[in-house]
């Protein structure tokens, strides 16, 4: 079936879930997942869950099955963690959860990063997968990159993912 065709076939509204992942950020100072619920908000999407996690491999597991098993998005938007320190983790605690992985993603960011930051877009681990139903995505926890993965990424996508997730 066409993207066309999808298109008209998917939901009006999709649920969003966000996790911020991040050991120093509140709600009040977390400006990339605020702003991602803004967005979705102004795209007439439902934020069905939105939490900052800290940097640790199981928290963030454990955030993850809970937002998944409880809010039931069809799309989860995970920002932060995803460098290459010590303390970036999440990719590590996200990816075995995938029983399917949107390779694709990885390779579009960092070509889409590279024509902002040079070559300093190596240092990303942007990565994206199925979860059960819903569909997950791990963001930089920079403002800049969260916009630049959501604005031509994935909200262009956001209800033909959903669309197919949901057959």
């Amino acid at each position: 079936m066409a993207k066309k065709e999808h298109s008209k076939q998917a939901p009006k509204i999709v649920r969003v879930g966000i996790i911020t992942v991040s050991t120093t950020r509140s709600s009040a100072d977390d400006k990339s997942g605020q702003w991602i619920k803004r967005q979705c908000e102004k795209e007439g999407h439902e934020i069905v869950d939105y939490r900052i996690v800290t940097d640790d491999r199981h928290e963030i597991t454990k955030a993850v099955s809970k937002s998944i098993d409880t809010r039931k998005p069809d799309i989860l938007l995970i920002n932060g963690g995803t460098g290459i320190s010590r303390t970036d983790v999440t990719i590590e605690a996200i990816k075995p959860l995938f029983t399917k992985e949107l390779i694709a993603f990885g390779a579009l960011f960092a070509t889409l990063s590279f024509h902002q930051i040079d070559s300093a877009a190596i240092l990303s681990r942007a990565t994206a997968g199925i979860i059960g139903d819903t569909a997950v995505f791990c963001l930089p926890g920079s403002l800049k990159g969260c916009k630049l993965a959501c604005i031509e990424l994935i909200f262009p996508e956001i209800k033909h993912i959903s669309a197919h997730l949901q057959k």
